[in-house]
């Protein structure tokens, strides 16, 4: 399954957005999407699991959860 994760900070990390999906499940991977000129975040990422169950529950669990100054959604 793969679940779109808007309205992140720029300073977000890989390993953060792995991290919070991991309690809810197994990660297959963490994409965040970046300007191709500058390298910056362009403020969402993809977070591909391979349990549809598992998914639902970590955008259950994560909805409207902040990280750093954004929220999930």
């Amino acid at each position: 399954m793969k679940i779109y994760v808007g309205n992140l900070p720029e300073e977000v990390k890989t390993e953060e957005l792995q991290a919070e999906f991991a309690a809810f499940g197994k990660v297959d991977s963490v994409s965040i999407i970046t300007d191709r000129y500058s390298g910056r975040s362009k403020g969402f990422a993809f977070v591909e699991m391979p349990s549809t169950s598992e998914g639902q529950a970590a955008m259950s669990g994560l909805n409207g959860k902040s990280i750093g100054e954004g929220h999930y959604r």
